[in-house]
């Protein structure tokens, strides 16, 4: 693959997809990192495919049902292959999003499992110092989670429940939506326009400067 249009070294992503509510958080990610000129290597657990069917209605899992269009920059591997190359250090990987992540996925990583290529992929990053972001879904959290989710911090992963904001005055679903996909996209150090930033924010609502020429 090619750099993008400025130049800049293209971002290689693993975005990990598990069985928590929160189909159209990751459908958003993967559209919106391929859109802003990332490389997305995405890997689907049985009940994550399950969750797509049922909060979005689609089955056949390929570029053209998740971005309506086909796009050689997103890559599908095998849950079950852990000798994927995601499951490689050596294979260059600049971060990994587990969106959303269960909290059977945050005990598995937690505990050091790999038994199948999501956990594989989430251990090799973490080894490698790499960024590991971890959008837990479920609510509430019982003390193990919190535990679990510690252990993983302690780990040098960063927790990012999906928890929207609502200071930028959301009047959709979808705006909801972004602003968590906005905070993923920063964490992983991919540009974006969402409308995410509290700045954003001020500026709309500052009054018009006088014009005293």
């Amino acid at each position: 693959m090619s750099p993008d249009k400025h130049n800049e070294p293209l971002k290689r992503i693993i975005v990990a997809v598990t069985g928590a509510s929160g189909a159209p958080y990751a459908r958003r990610l993967v559209d919106c990192l391929i859109t802003s000129g990332a490389e997305v290597h995405l890997v689907i657990s049985p009940l994550g495919r399950r969750l797509f069917v049922d909060e979005l209605a689609i089955e056949d899992i390929n570029a053209s049902t998740l971005l309506g269009r086909v796009d050689e920059r997103l890559v599908l591997h095998p849950y079950k292959d852990v000798g994927d190359p995601l499951g490689s250090g050596s294979t260059p990987i600049d971060a990994m999003v587990i969106c959303p992540c269960s909290g059977n996925t945050l005990a598995q990583v937690a505990a050091g499992m790999g038994d199948n290529l999501i956990t594989r992929a989430a251990q090799v990053t973490l080894k490698e110092r790499r960024r590991l972001v971890i959008v837990h879904r479920e609510m509430p959290m019982n003390h193990l989670d919190l535990e679990n989710c510690l252990r993983l911090s302690t780990a040098g992963a960063v927790i990012c429940p999906a928890a929207p904001g609502f200071y930028m005055l959301p009047r959709r679903i979808e705006d909801l939506v972004d602003f968590v996909v906005g905070k993923i996209m920063d964490l992983v150090g991919v540009k974006h326009k969402l409308n995410t930033r509290w700045t954003d924010m001020l500026d709309a609502s500052a009054p018009a400067a006088e014009d005293h020429s």
